[in-house]
């Protein structure tokens, strides 16, 4: 015996999403408006649970103290973790500390080294990544978890495509970024064939903060300073 069927309908949540809308927008309009405003930074990612006593907080913070040393302020995700340390460090250099911030429902608090008025706050993932993407005038991965991967991998997927401008993404740690250096050189190029041999250019591994400057100025001295789209 053949049952009715009624094909299924999503009327119910249309009104929802098209004032959810207006909300994406404010967001975008309101990172736009206050990045706009900062001059160029560089964005630092990685883990929220790093502790400050371990070795990756205490070079993140000389990355980044570095890094305002030589004209460039920081942004970060504006948690705890790495994303303390980079903050930290800009702040006690006296530059521009930066924290896009997102809400969620563990480990993301406000740290305490962001400025007063660059504490940006979303609701949206989407949106606080393309934040990091248009106003980064380069990409620093520490070690950290799926979110910090997730960074990553967008950047490079935006510039192999060519929808972004290209500039420095430098991961920060053989030990930690070895292995994924080795499965992308021999499991997606060599093995399979799924990326260009230049696309692994793209990415740079170092140990030290004095290599993370390093590249940052022999870019720009290349390039301009400039969003990135």
């Amino acid at each position: 015996m053949r049952t009715e069927t009624r094909n299924k309908s999503w009327n119910e949540i249309k009104t929802n999403d098209s004032w959810a809308i207006f909300k994406i927008m404010g967001e975008f309009v309101h990172g736009y408006e206050k990045l706009s405003q900062i001059g160029p930074c560089v964005s630092i990612f990685g883990s929220a649970r790093t502790k400050p006593d371990h070795k990756y907080y205490k070079l993140t913070e000389e990355v980044a103290k570095k890094i305002v040393d030589h004209g460039y302020g920081i942004i970060t995700g504006g948690g705890p973790g790495v994303m303390e340390a980079g903050n930290k460090g800009a702040h006690l250099a006296g530059g521009t500390s930066v924290g896009l911030n997102i809400d969620l429902p563990f480990e993301q608090h406000d740290n305490p080294y962001i400025d007063s008025d660059k504490n940006i706050n979303f609701d949206y993932f989407f949106v606080r990544k393309v934040m990091f993407v248009k106003y980064s005038q380069g990409f620093v991965v520490m070690p950290g978890g799926f979110g910090t991967l997730d960074e990553l991998f967008e950047a490079i997927t935006l510039i192999q495509t060519h929808k972004i401008d290209k500039f420095p993404i430098i991961l920060v740690g053989r030990d930690f970024w070895g292995g994924l250096i080795e499965w992308v050189q021999t499991t997606l190029l060599d093995s399979f064939q799924n990326i260009s041999a230049g696309d692994i250019d793209l990415i740079q591994v170092v140990d030290t903060a004095e290599e993370v400057i390093e590249i940052l100025d022999a870019f720009y001295d290349e390039y301009n300073l400039s969003p990135n789209f």
